[in-house]
């Protein structure tokens, strides 16, 4: 059974554009990075911060993908699980960093990049799991550091850390990763996020009911700000993908 804020997260995305994603990307733009980074039956694919799983289900429904999830709420993964349902995915709690041990050919971050500070340090390990050759898929919120007066606008602003291009670019490389791959999104995820606001705005009162006045409160501070930035450029959205040399 959906909840209210499942409900007005799929009223915010075109059809069939939402497959449970908690995120601004839209079911075509999560399906063209996984064809850029060569995602494919039986490739090995670890996806980083997979919460619910919608993204990563998707892509091994359709792929037939060998898929590992990785999240450290053990609520959303349990909600991947009984979801994934006979669909040929494994789950594991984890913090991260670091990674888990094995090897993989694909490693997926979508709409996460943003929570990590050390962003280096997690560079650095993904290209360790890496298998040579392998792919490293992401988005990327593009743009100067926050500022004292914006982190004092943005909920839960220890999460929001965005990075300059050259910057990341230059992370990838010393990490032995090079990017094959890039297009930005800021236009479509501008308008996915002003949608997700008006949506949000519009069932606050069902949605404040189900996860709490202040939590219901915040998400649409954050989407209000989201909204703005993306809009005016202050932040810009990226997909990537960098391959190990």
């Amino acid at each position: 059974m959906s909840t209210a804020l499942e409900r007005a997260r799929a009223a915010a995305f075109p059809a069939a554009q939402y497959v449970g994603q908690e995120s601004f990307m839209q079911a075509g733009e999560i399906r063209e990075l996984a064809r850029r980074a060569r995602v494919g039956s039986g490739v090995s694919v670890l996806d980083l911060c997979c919460g619910v799983a919608g993204p990563g289900r998707m892509i091994a429904a359709e792929s037939a993908c060998r898929y590992l999830g990785v999240d450290q709420s053990a609520s959303s993964l349990a909600t991947a699980r009984e979801r994934a349902g006979q669909l040929p995915c494994r789950f594991e709690q984890a913090h991260l960093p670091p990674l888990p041990q094995g090897r993989f050919e694909v490693a997926f971050l979508l709409e996460t990049m943003l929570a990590f500070p050390d962003k280096d340090a997690l560079v650095r390990e993904v290209a360790r799991v890496l298998e040579p050759g392998g792919r490293f898929a992401f988005t990327v919120e593009e743009g100067r550091p926050l500022t004292q007066q914006e982190r004092a606008r943005m909920p839960a602003a220890d999460t929001v850390w965005p990075i300059e291009l050259t910057q990341l670019t230059t992370m990838l490389h010393d990490s032995g990763l090079t990017v094959t791959w890039q297009q930005e999104h800021s236009s479509s995820h501008h308008a996915t996020a002003t949608a997700l606001l008006d949506s949000y705005r519009a069932d606050a009162r069902q949605i404040a009911d189900e996860i709490g006045s202040r939590t219901a409160a915040e998400l649409i501070a954050a989407h209000r700000l989201w909204s703005d930035w993306l809009g005016s450029g202050r932040m810009r959205k990226f997909a990537m993908v960098a391959e190990k040399k």
